[in-house]
This record gives C-alpha cells, structure tokens and sequence, in this order.
C-alpha cells in the first residue's frame, strides 16, 4: 500500500526532521537532505528541516543549563520526530563541527521516555570534494546513530560534490541521486509504517 494511503486510512502523518549543511545557504548537503524531505512528503510524511546557518549555535556545554532559541526549537522538534535525516559535508574526512555541535544537543534528550533517537529510523547523508570524504563522513554519522540509539537506513547517501549534481536553480541533475534521495525516503517510513512497537512515539498533529 503507498504511503499516502496509509497515511490518509490511520489519520497519522509521521514527522521526518531534516538537519544538517553548512553555515552557507543552499549548500550541496542541505539541497541533498531536502531531496529525501520532498521524498517523504510526496509519500505523505510532513516534514520540518534545519539548513546549516539555523544550527549556528553556541558550543554545547552540558554544564551549562541555558539554551539560545534555536537549540530549544531543535531539541524539541526532534523530541517530535517519528524519523530523522541527517547530513553533513566531510571536513577533513569527518563530520562538520557545525553539524556535531547540533547533534551534541541531543543530551538534552538522555532523560526523556524516549532517549536520544531510540527506535527511530535515520538517513544518513554526506558529502565532499571526492569519494573518500564523502564515505568517511557517512561511515562517522552512521557510528554517531548509533550512539543516539538510532536505526540507520540500509541506504546511506554518499554524494561527490566535484561531479555534477545540481543545477544553477537548484535542481537535482543527478539521476541516481534522485533516486537514492527516494528510496531514502522510503525506508524512513516503511521502518515506521512496519515497527510501531518500537517507535513509540506518535507525532499526530
């Protein structure tokens, strides 16, 4: 049954949470992590993504129990969320501190009923000036999903942003990534639609 059946028959819209980029808009990461969004919502998901400069917060200190507005709007969408994509460019074969710093957030989730991303679907998605950055990044959020209690997507998006992929207005011209960018997607809410016992929490609007 397509997603969007089962979304209009159980009267439930899982939420998928996009984060990741650069603190440059548009960045090949953030348009990638959109892709599997778009994805997702045409399947019947909505969808809410963090591009890199909205995660331009202050270092994370777990001593200190103040938080900007951005890191409570994050932390308490990802509290919400039934999946989540994740996306980082490869800074010298590993993840961007930007995107690390967002994702060091999360300890604010180690108390909830749900800790961290326990039970939850996550895509993975990086990219870099060359496959070997690209893959090294991939293989280092798919270690950190773990960490957080996540489940990775079988399929990891590895993206070389050297070879062409978008167009001057944004478009994806990469066949391939497109369809990765959908079957991405599909995971996310199949693992969703499949184990309801072990994603426990239920976003319905």
């Amino acid at each position: 049954m397509p997603e969007t059946q089962t979304a209009a028959a159980t009267g439930f819209q899982p939420l998928v949470v996009g984060l990741g980029g650069t603190t440059r808009e548009n960045s090949s990461t953030e348009k990638v992590i959109r892709l599997v969004l778009n994805a997702a919502a045409e399947a019947g998901a909505r969808i809410i993504q963090f591009s890199g400069p909205e995660l331009a917060m202050p270092l994370y200190a777990p001593e200190n129990a103040e938080r900007c507005e951005a890191a409570e709007k994050l932390v308490a969408t990802l509290r919400m969320a039934d999946a989540v994509v994740i996306g980082s460019p490869g800074y010298h074969g590993g993840i961007s501190g930007l995107v690390k710093n967002a994702l060091d957030y999360t300890e604010d989730m180690a108390r909830d009923e749900r800790v961290y991303f326990d039970g939850m679907p996550v895509g993975c998605v990086a990219t870099g000036a060359g496959w070997q950055g690209a893959n090294n990044t991939l293989s280092a959020l798919r270690a950190v999903t773990h960490s957080l209690r996540g489940w990775p997507t079988p399929l990891g998006i590895a993206v070389n942003s050297v070879e062409p992929v978008f167009g001057n207005d944004g478009t994806c011209i990469n066949g391939g990534l497109e369809a990765q960018a959908k079957m991405m997607a599909q995971q996310l809410l199949a693992f969703i639609r499949q184990e309801p016992s072990i994603v426990r929490h239920r976003s319905v609007a």
